[in-house]
């Protein structure tokens, strides 16, 4: 206990001289903070990706593609495949109607909002009658479902607030096709947002791919119907060049590699960063140590042991960091959470839009950043205040 005493009472005279090292002490403080808001907005950008892609699947669905693809845009199964899977058990049921979808997925190309010279590939999907049973969390906010059976089209909201020409009542031209847009939808802000949807027949004869499907998606009977389904389609000889993945599961690897190399930028970039903030850090404290050699030499003569010492002034550079450190987290949350932006999914070929996520662990990750930078920035200027020699720091009064 009279160790800690003496820590906390060279820590709070180290406080005390903090406004006439003002000017040395927000060097420290902003450099930390310009590290922070960097590290915590570039893996913002990370979260909010992995965000929109697993809050796309469900437990209670799975999908079906064909064996040995990574995503829809490879995947190929045939109408008479397509009959066969809807008799397998483990999918939900209203009588003898199944909830399942069997869907035609492909790309088009539409001109951005924010450069109309430029274009960037958007997924439209054509889906069956039970489509929107099986997406439950689909619902229209502007206009109308399209009908069944012709070139009309509905927009997901995020595709609509990028791109051009998609509001209701425009036509969206790719090649010889044409698509009425008749309605705008919303998913919970998942990946569907970024979609253009249509009956699947009208789109299999836009592309002159008659009875082809690329996946198919159904509603379990429960979650734990999913090994049911798993292996009866093992089983049968005609659906065993077929995979099932529950939906979850198939969004969640989506989003590996994107945020793999999200998190290795934002990480990289940091640590550069944090190089030069910890030798700021460093000199802030050589210069608190040097302004107060005299105080320290006087506390050691008087009995403070070394100890002491170096805790204090580690525990002050921690303390700049943890104030840094709050302020960059503050000001990144307040700057990037919740905006809007897209980027290319490399898996898909396609553009997802998704928001940055400030979430509160990058939030308490960002601080301990901050806490490190501190602690690495102190620990020489402490040492060097506890080797200082008593005599020739009094000497120089």
């Amino acid at each position: 206990m009279y160790w800690l005493r003496q820590t906390v009472a060279v820590l709070f005279l180290n406080l005390r001289t903090i406004p006439a090292r003002l000017g040395s002490s927000a060097v420290a403080i902003i450099g930390i903070a310009g590290v922070v808001i960097v590290f915590v907005s570039v893996l913002s950008i990370s979260a909010g990706f992995a965000a929109a892609m697993k809050g796309s699947g469900s437990t209670e669905r799975a999908i079906i593609m064909r064996s040995g693809v990574d995503t829809e845009l490879t995947s190929g199964i045939e109408g008479p495949e397509i009959r066969i899977i809807k008799e397998a058990p483990g999918i939900k049921r209203d009588g003898d109607t199944a909830f399942e979808s069997a869907d035609f997925y492909a790309i088009i190309e539409l001109p951005k909002k924010t450069s109309p010279e430029t274009t960037a590939n958007v997924p439209i999907r054509g889906i069956e009658p039970a489509g929107l049973k099986v997406r439950e969390e689909v619902s229209l906010v502007e206009g109308r479902m399209f009908r069944f059976g012709s070139n009309e089209v509905i927009v997901g909201r995020a595709t609509h607030n990028l791109f051009v020409g998609l509001n209701v009542g425009d036509t969206v031209i790719s090649g010889q096709n044409r698509w009425v847009v008749v309605g705008i939808f919303e998913a919970d802000g998942g990946v569907a947002e970024t979609e253009i949807w249509c009956d699947v027949q009208a789109l299999q004869s836009g592309y002159r791919r008659p009875n082809w499907f690329n996946s198919i998606l159904v509603t379990l009977e429960s979650p734990d119907s999913f090994e049911r389904l798993q292996e009866w389609l093992k089983a049968n000889p005609q659906t065993q060049t077929v995979d099932v993945r529950r939906e979850s599961e198939y969004y969640a690897g989506q989003s590996e590699q994107m945020t793999r190399l999200i998190n290795t930028l934002g990480f990289g970039i940091a640590t550069l960063m944090a190089i030069g903030a910890v030798f700021g850090a460093i000199l802030t404290m050589y210069t608190a140590v040097a302004s107060r050699a005299r105080e320290i030499a006087t506390l050691r003569a008087l009995g403070f042991n070394a100890v002491s010492v170096v805790v204090s002034v580690l525990a002050e550079s921690v303390i700049l960091g943890a104030i840094g450190g709050s302020i960059g987290a503050i000001a990144a949350y307040l700057a990037f959470d919740g905006f809007q932006t897209s980027t290319m999914n490399w898996q898909s070929f396609s553009q997802v839009a998704f928001a940055f996520k400030v979430t509160p662990a990058l939030f308490a990750t960002g601080l301990l950043y901050a806490l490190a930078i501190g602690f690495i920035g102190g620990l020489l200027p402490a040492i060097r205040a506890a080797r200082l020699p008593i005599s020739r720091a009094l000497r120089e009064l």
